[in-house]
């Protein structure tokens, strides 16, 4: 029997870039619903548009799901939709972009999935990615945020 096809909302947040940034996330599957945040003490917006879609992605507990992953960040549905991420991927050191670690970890949850993505304009009245927003604010502002501990020591080799 195949399981539902789920929905997947997401957006990130930074307040600087860098920065603190959260994430929310809005994933739905029949008439079940889910939301997940979280806040990070300093990483950056594309961290979190990208993280948010890797936590969807790995939440989800069978393999071979159906997923539609709706977002407003240009980055990570267009390196995906375009094509883009797999001939980085192709590169030597992933050919020096960014994000080089999360985009590993996109792939090995995206390759357990049947996932496609629709880009939907931020900040326009979109219930569910207004939500979102929301969520990846407060997470941001919230206490106990957590470390981007890549993007951590990323920035210290840069010193």
């Amino acid at each position: 029997m195949d399981k539902a096809p789920i929905v997947v909302y997401t957006d990130g947040a930074c307040s600087g870039n860098p920065g603190p940034g959260g994430y929310g996330v809005i994933m739905r599957c029949g008439s079940l619903e889910r939301c997940i945040s979280a806040g990070y003490a300093c990483t950056t917006n594309n961290r979190m548009e990208l993280l948010a879609v890797i936590t969807a992605l790995e939440a989800v507990r069978w393999d071979n799901a159906e997923i539609t992953v709706r977002s407003d960040s240009s980055y990570v549905v267009n390196a995906v939709e375009k094509g883009w991420l797999f001939s980085w991927e192709k590169k030597p050191d992933f050919g020096g972009k960014a994000n080089r670690d999360l985009w590993m970890r996109f792939l090995a949850a995206y390759r357990r999935h049947r996932v496609r993505f629709e880009w939907v304009k931020g900040h326009n009245g979109h219930i569910e990615n207004e939500q979102c927003d929301r969520m990846a604010v407060a997470a941001a502002a919230g206490d106990n945020l957590l470390t981007d501990k890549e993007y951590m020591d990323i920035k210290q080799t840069r010193l």
